[in-house]
């Protein structure tokens, strides 16, 4: 009788236990996964290389942009544009837009700000002193924007938001001149330990905390910015009956503006059914990109985005535009990628320079010493900062 009694009183407090230690369980697992992010975000930066790459990818590219423009800059920026600097500033007065160009009318000082911009694009792509030269490179991006926004193709638009984000990402801590510093101070033992004691510690660890959320955040923003791009244009060609019925790519390669190879375009529009499946696919992978970011299959997305981008680079004759998208692809790849990439580059190089002084024994010097790899250059195996000199 007793022991009847007993067994529906366990039987009803089992449960009860079972459910708290579930609740206790979940709770502990949603404490651990928010340790672990505030962990994440303020004491590892993620994708440096990633940062890296969208650094030398759209300094090189704005390089190249003013340096192909360089004959015809006074028509584009200068004071002896049509869009002139009077009707410059009544559009500012309205949009609340700014130029640096536009803070005097002489031809002198537009050849100064074209050189200086020259010049901030060319140390961008290098990281020398990245932090500052960043602000400098968002300045001639959006000065140049803002005083020919009439000639820009789009890709103009992409380039002003991302120098912006870059601003605030440690893009210089890999491929650069600042990381190549860096790790000759450690190799040499002049890297001292700039928090010191005490409240300088303090203001140390803090500094570095921000510069590492302000980093991560950056390129989180960055992301989204492309998700955001991607997923709209496929959502408006959605909306297209065009697109629905397969026929846009038609009209796009009968296009004057956009036809710099008549020929080729001419050709590619004979072949309807490749056409209709080449637009089917582009809506597809542009409205899936934001929801295959988390699995492998982003992987053959980049490399369809890749093709379709430099399409548009060849058949539409914008070679801005597509450039700025492929960089801004790049976020979206591993650092481990990165990294191997690297490593094939340092093979290729060091087979290619055995190959040569196998070619010409003569050219190599005997009594040059292997120098020491820098002992605080983990992520650079191989690498001296020593220079080369006799024994």
């Amino acid at each position: 009788m007793k022991r009847s009694e007993k067994a529906p009183t366990m039987a009803a407090t089992a449960p009860r236990v079972t459910t708290k230690q579930a609740a206790g369980h979940l709770l502990q697992r949603g404490l651990d996964r928010i340790h672990a992010f505030l962990v994440l975000l303020t004491e590892r930066p993620v994708s440096l290389y990633a940062a890296a790459m969208l650094r030398i990818g759209y300094g090189l590219l704005y390089l190249v942009f003013l340096l192909r423009e360089f004959p015809h800059r006074d028509d584009m920026w200068g004071p002896g544009s049509p869009w002139t600097p009077e009707l410059a500033r009544l559009m500012y007065d309205q949009t609340g837009w700014a130029s640096v160009l536009l803070l005097s009318d002489s031809q002198t000082y537009f050849e100064v700000c074209y050189a200086v911009a020259l010049i901030t694009c060319a140390l961008f792509v290098l990281g020398w002193r990245t932090r500052a030269v960043s602000v400098l490179f968002t300045v001639v991006v959006v000065s140049f924007h803002g005083r020919a926004i009439y000639m820009a193709d789009g890709g103009d638009n992409l380039m002003v938001l991302m120098a912006v984000y870059l601003v605030f990402t440690a893009c210089g801590r890999r491929w650069s001149l600042d990381a190549r510093r860096a790790r000759c101070k450690a190799a040499t033992g002049r890297m001292a330990d700039p928090r010191g004691s005490g409240l300088r510690h303090q203001l140390g660890d803090a500094r570095s905390i921000l510069t590492t959320v302000l980093h991560n955040c950056g390129m989180f923003v960055i992301a989204v910015q492309v998700c955001f791009l991607y997923g709209c244009a496929g959502m408006y060609k959605v909306q297209g009956y065009k697109w629905a019925d397969g026929t846009a790519l038609h009209y796009v390669l009968n296009i004057d503006l956009f036809r710099p190879w008549p020929e080729l375009s001419q050709m590619l529009d004979g072949h309807h059914v490749l056409l209709t499946v080449v637009g089917y696919t582009t809506v597809l992978v542009q409205v899936a990109f934001p929801f295959v970011l988390f699995s492998r299959l982003k992987y053959p997305v980049l490399i369809l985005l890749l093709g379709m981008h430099v399409n548009i680079a060849v058949l539409m004759g914008l070679p801005l535009f597509s450039g700025a998208m492929i960089v801004a692809d790049a976020v979206f790849l591993p650092d481990r990628f990165y990294r191997a990439v690297e490593r094939l580059l340092r093979r290729t190089v060091r087979r290619a320079g055995v190959t040569g002084a196998e070619a010409h024994p003569g050219t190599t010097s005997a009594a040059l010493p292997l120098q020491p790899v820098p002992v605080g250059d983990t992520h650079s195996p191989g690498r001296s900062c020593t220079p080369l000199g006799p024994p």
